[in-house]
């Protein structure tokens, strides 16, 4: 088992050696325009958005690492994600606000869904 984790760590290095001109942009144009939405220039210079996206996935990368150690051996919940951000008041609060937000639209979604299929019959 050893083995196969220092494999697994040997990828994780292989990929943050990739320069960022050949990394896959992930979150580029969501980026752009909440660069944009919080006073940016509607363009803004890519050098930012490129350094913007290196924070945004080491952090992505570093929360999920440290979700795999609290939680389940091998699966992440959200419970250990919120169990991560508890100490930071303004991601705890926007967290709950998103989670009972998805709540809220599931739950007229399937309100929809039984509307639209009743009406069928």
């Amino acid at each position: 088992m050893a083995e196969t984790e220092k494999d697994q760590f040997e990828d994780d290095d292989a990929e943050d050696d990739v320069p960022l001109e050949k990394r896959k942009k992930i979150f580029s144009k969501e980026l752009r325009c909440m660069m944009y939405g919080f006073g940016d220039d509607q363009n803004p210079y890519t050098e930012s958005v490129d350094l913007l996206e290196d924070l945004v996935i080491n952090f992505i990368t570093e929360m999920t690492k440290k979700a795999m150690e609290v939680g389940r051996l091998g699966r992440i919940s959200v419970e250990d994600i919120i169990f991560l951000i508890r100490k930071d008041p303004k991601k705890y609060s926007r967290v709950k606000e998103l989670l009972m937000m998805n709540e809220a639209l599931r739950k007229a979604r399937k309100a929809f869904d039984e509307i639209k299929y009743a009406t069928t019959k």
